[in-house]
C-alpha cells in the first residue's frame, strides 16, 4: 500500500486523523478540500450541497494527485469524504496499491462536532445531505474502518497499526 483514502462525512475527522497520520507515518498528506474548485466551495458555503456533476473534477484532481504519488514512488494520505461507491472507484478504482480508510461514526456525534467547528466554509446544515448520499464501503473494497466514537489518539494509533499492517 502507498496510498490511503481517508474517507468519512464531514466532521468525521479526516484532516485532523489525515494530518496526524501523515506526520506519524513520515508520508505526504493532502487535504481533499482544498482541491474543490471556488465554485464548489462557494455552493457549499451558501448551504446549497454538491451534486456529482459538482464532484466530478474535483474527484478527478484527487486522483491525479494519488496517481503522481504513485509513479514518484510516493506514499501518502488524502481526505476525501468519499461519500459514494462510484467516486471511490475514481479514486481507487483498479489501483491495487491505494487503500480506503473509513472513519465511521454517530451522527449525532458528527453533529455535535459540526456545531463547534469554527471557520469552515461546510455548514452543518450540509450534514444530512452527506448522510443521505452516504454508501458505506463494503467488504469488497476492502475498507479500513474506524470507530470515531474514541480519542482522537486513540484513533490514530488504531490508524497507524492499521496501515502497518496492509503494508504488510
Amino acid at each position: 500500500m502507498t496510498v490511503v483514502v481517508l474517507m468519512g462525512v464531514s466532521g468525521s475527522g479526516k484532516t485532523t486523523i489525515g494530518q496526524a497520520l501523515a506526520q506519524t507515518l513520515g508520508w505526504q498528506y493532502q487535504e481533499g478540500d482544498a482541491l474543490h474548485p471556488p465554485a464548489n466551495v462557494e455552493k457549499m458555503r451558501q448551504g446549497h450541497p454538491l451534486d456529482d456533476a459538482d464532484r466530478l473534477p474535483w474527484l478527478r484532481a484527487i486522483a491525479a494527485v494519488i496517481d503522481n504519488w504513485r509513479r514518484a514512488g510516493t506514499y501518502g494520505i488524502v481526505s476525501c469524504s468519499a461519500l459514494k461507491r462510484s467516486y471511490r472507484n475514481i479514486l481507487i478504482g483498479d489501483r491495487p496499491d491505494v487503500r480506503l480508510m473509513y472513519l465511521q461514526g454517530d451522527p449525532a456525534l458528527i453533529e455535535a462536532r459540526l456545531a463547534a467547528r469554527r471557520g469552515h466554509y461546510m455548514p452543518a446544515s450540509l450534514l444530512d445531505s452527506q448522510l443521505s448520499a452516504l454508501e458505506p464501503p463494503t467488504d469488497d473494497e476492502r475498507p479500513i474502518v474506524i470507530g470515531i466514537a474514541q480519542p482522537p489518539e486513540s484513533i490514530l494509533q488504531q490508524a497507524a497499526l492499521s496501515v502497518a499492517i496492509a503494508k504488510g
